[in-house]
């Protein structure tokens, strides 16, 4: 019988595979511009080192085992599951457009699908903040929800910032109020917050270490280039991994008593 778990389930799945095959497509049959390729477009302001984009691959996997997940049949309904679920299926239908977009440059649209799709995944994992905390280190919703979801939005919060500064930089449009270094220190600053906001909420690890990531990607790119802000991404990479680390330590040992 067609319960509303095997629908969801199904949409998931269908999501994670469209997100997945449509990146993979855009790189086999070479049409557009790849995501390193369009971030790299207009990078005089911020720029991220190519490497860092291959974490797709680590998050597409965990995407996969989630969406997987969801459609066995031994996998138990939860309100976790249920609470992430529609808005997982939104935010991975987004991120598939966001390839196609970037491909053939239609700047806004991608704005319009990052920031989107972050916000998608960012508003319910916070309201369900408190369950989040509640699971046990050896939990399979820690490993197998949570963190697939998480390390998406994590991501995705320092990808929206780099693709926005990209295209202003692009068009000209980049406000003058301030240099271009200090757009991309607030960027870097921003990001950070963030990072230790949502880390407090969740304690997971899951949403800064993408985020790190980014920051050490930025760092490396920028420290021959533009040594103040690589220093600038090098100091918050440390910041918010020390930071994030003892929060989530310290969490970790009540839940765990």
């Amino acid at each position: 019988m067609d319960t509303p778990k095997q629908r969801r389930s199904i949409v998931i799945l269908i999501a994670t595979v469209f997100a997945i095959v449509i990146a993979q497509l855009q790189m086999v049959m070479g049409w557009g511009q790849t995501p390193a390729e369009f971030a790299a477009d207009s990078d005089a302001t911020l720029k991220v080192a190519g490497f860092a984009f291959a974490i797709w691959g680590v998050i597409y996997l965990w995407l996969a085992v989630y969406a997987v997940r969801q459609v066995l049949p031994q996998t138990s309904d939860t309100s976790l599951m249920a609470r992430l679920g529609w808005p997982s299926a939104l935010a991975l239908v987004g991120i598939g457009v966001w390839i196609v977009a970037a491909a053939f440059d239609w700047e806004w649209a991608t704005v319009a699908l990052i920031f989107g799709s972050a916000i998608i995944l960012l508003v319910p994992l916070l309201a369900e903040g408190g369950r989040i905390q509640s699971l046990r280190l050896a939990s399979r919703e820690r490993w197998l929800v949570v963190w697939p979801l998480t390390l998406l939005a994590g991501w995705l919060s320092i990808a929206a910032p780099v693709n926005l500064l990209t295209i202003l930089t692009g068009n000209g449009d980049l406000p003058t109020a301030v240099s271009p270094t200090l757009w991309a220190i607030l960027a870097v600053v921003a990001v950070s917050a963030a990072a230790l906001a949502v880390t407090w909420r969740l304690r997971v690890m899951a949403y800064t270490l993408p985020i790190a990531w980014g920051l050490f990607g930025v760092a490396s790119a920028e420290s021959d280039r533009n040594p103040p802000l690589g220093l600038a991404a090098a100091i918050a990479l440390g910041v918010i991994l020390i930071l994030s680390a003892a929060m989530v330590v310290a969490h970790s040992r009540r839940v765990e008593r």
